[in-house]
C-alpha cells in the first residue's frame, strides 16, 4: 500500500468527478465508501441511518468534487471524511430535533463560530506545520501525514514500506522530533 499513490490516484478521481465522470465516482466510492461508512456508523449508531447518509455524501461528492484542492494541504481521504461526519452530525442533530427549539433558546445559544484571532492563530499554525513538514525527508513526511492525518497504522505503513513495524516507528519518532524542533522556533 503506497500512502503518496493512494492520495494522488484519489485526487485525480477527484478531479475526474469534478469533470462528470461516473466512472470516477465509481472508483472513488470503492476506494473510500468502508472508511466513510464507518464514520457515519459511528456518529448515528443505526445502520440505516448511516447508509441514507453515506449515499448523500457520495451526491455531494458528485456536486462538489470540484471544490477539493490538492493545494490547502488536505488530504482526498480527509476531506471526504469531513464531509461524511459532517452529514452524520447535520442527521444527528435533525433527528435528535434540535431543529425545533423554541426561539428563545435559540437566541440564548452561543454562537460557536471561532473568534477571527482564532481563525488566524489556526491558520498560521497550519501554515507553519505544513512548512516544517516541508523539511523532513520527503518519505518520513509522508508517513507523518499517513499516520496522523489519514488514519494509517504503523504497521500498515511498515508493510507499505517494506520495512520492520520497528523501523518504521523509529522512523516516524524521529521524524516527529525533528517535527517538534522545527515548530518550537
Amino acid at each position: 500500500m503506497d500512502v503518496t499513490a493512494d492520495r494522488q490516484r484519489l485526487t485525480e478521481a477527484l478531479r475526474q468527478v469534478a469533470a462528470g465522470d461516473k466512472a470516477a465516482l465509481q472508483r472513488v466510492y470503492d476506494q473510500t465508501s468502508a472508511k466513510l461508512f464507518g464514520i457515519c456508523l459511528r456518529i448515528l449508531a443505526d445502520r440505516s441511518e448511516a447508509e441514507d447518509v453515506l449515499q448523500d455524501v457520495y451526491l455531494t461528492i458528485w456536486r462538489r468534487a470540484g471544490s477539493f484542492d490538492p493545494e490547502r494541504g488536505v488530504s482526498p481521504i480527509t476531506w471526504l471524511a469531513a464531509l461524511a461526519r459532517n452529514r452524520a452530525i447535520d442527521r444527528l442533530r435533525a433527528s435528535k430535533g434540535h431543529l425545533n427549539r423554541s426561539l428563545d433558546m435559540i437566541a440564548e445559544a452561543p454562537d460557536p463560530t471561532p473568534l477571527a484571532s482564532e481563525t488566524i492563530e489556526r491558520d498560521q499554525a497550519h501554515h507553519q506545520l505544513t512548512t516544517c513538514l516541508g523539511e523532513l525527508e520527503p518519505e518520513h513526511a509522508g508517513y507523518i501525514r499517513a499516520a496522523f492525518f489519514d488514519g494509517y497504522t504503523y504497521a500498515s505503513l511498515a508493510e507499505a514500506a517494506g520495512a520492520p513495524l520497528g523501523t518504521m516507528k523509529s522512523w516516524v519518532r524521529r521524524a516527529l522530533m525533528r517535527l517538534r524542533t522545527c515548530l518550537e522556533r
